[in-house]
């Protein structure tokens, strides 16, 4: 009789933690970021009020090959994304020596893409985009160097990836004198949620955001 009970104590105890184990999001090691979690001042007022599965929203822009590349690229992919733009001669050749290592790492790894949005489309048209990718080495199909309409690149910059500086918020407005471009690289998960932020001019940093993704990818198998 006491082994009985032992037993249904055990079970008791095991089947709740078995489902609670079964039911967590893929990929717990990592926190997942939402509106609520960003400073206000770098995310859209229209989401700010969203603390829980926001996902990267809807685009519809053209890569540097001058092709149509759309939110698709993002399903079932460890995405990392950044905006710069080809003349920046400051933190963006920095940064996109740091984008090389992200692509050594995965190189050829089918479940790892890289965004890389500029905030200079008037200026960063497919062909200068392409240019600027070739003298970074960038792998076709898995380093996407991506342009198109300013109000839709900024307004995703703002409603998904929240990379906008606190201190930039005070440019912003209808005269499109707003600048959008920080240091951060994002990490989206396969399901289109943020999982991370990192500088992207630091070594260390972005040597986490390698580990980070192996964790994302390990999630999947």
């Amino acid at each position: 009789m006491k082994r009985l009970i032992f037993i249904l104590i055990i079970l008791v105890i095991a089947i709740p933690v078995a489902y609670f184990i079964s039911t967590q999001p893929k990929g717990a090691g990592l926190p997942y970021i939402n509106p609520t979690d960003v400073q206000p001042e770098m995310v859209d007022s229209s989401v700010q009020h969203i603390g829980s599965n926001h996902r990267i929203g809807d685009f519809n822009l053209v890569d540097e090959n001058n092709k149509p590349i759309t939110d698709a690229v993002l399903d079932g992919k460890v995405t990392v994304a950044e905006y710069f733009f080809t003349t920046c001669g400051s933190i963006c050749p920095i940064m996109n020596k740091q984008m090389q290592r992200i692509q050594a790492a995965y190189k050829g790894n089918s479940g790892v893409a890289i965004l890389s949005f500029t905030v200079d489309p008037a200026h960063d048209q497919p062909e200068q985009l392409k240019q600027y990718a070739q003298d970074h080495g960038y792998s076709p199909g898995q380093w996407h160097f991506i342009t198109g309409n300013k109000k839709e690149l900024y307004a995703l910059a703002r409603t998904s990836f929240f990379v906008l500086k606190p201190a930039e918020a005070e440019n912003l407005g209808d005269a499109g004198n707003d600048f959008i471009h920080t240091n951060n690289f994002v990490l989206v998960d396969q399901d289109r949620h943020i999982r991370g932020y990192y500088d992207g001019t630091d070594p260390q940093a972005v040597g986490q955001l390698i580990i980070d993704i192996d964790k994302l990818l390990k999630a999947e198998q």
